[in-house]
């Protein structure tokens, strides 16, 4: 009996596969401690993903890397301001 292997169902592409990063290097996004996030951001300016990204890394408390044209500094006074002070 001949038996076809089935694969795991292709995804259509999401935000992250649109995301202008996904054509660059993860180093731009998760710079080395007090390493520039000045690529990233500029990156990040120019996606049409941006605010999908932000999105995420906000629900999912991110807490590391460039998310949507934000460090995590950023992201966390964001957090604060929209009054759920850095619990996502």
């Amino acid at each position: 009996m001949l038996i076809d292997f089935i694969g795991p169902a292709e995804r259509p592409p999401g935000w992250r596969d649109r995301a202008l990063c996904a054509q660059v290097g993860p180093e731009f996004f998760f710079p080395a401690a007090g390493g520039s996030t000045r690529e990233a951001k500029r990156v990040c300016g120019a996606c049409p993903e941006r605010a999908e990204c932000l999105a995420y890394a906000l629900e999912h408390d991110e807490r590391f890397g460039v998310w949507g044209g934000l460090s995590e500094g950023e992201r966390r006074r964001l957090r604060k301001e929209r009054g759920n002070g850095g619990t996502g």
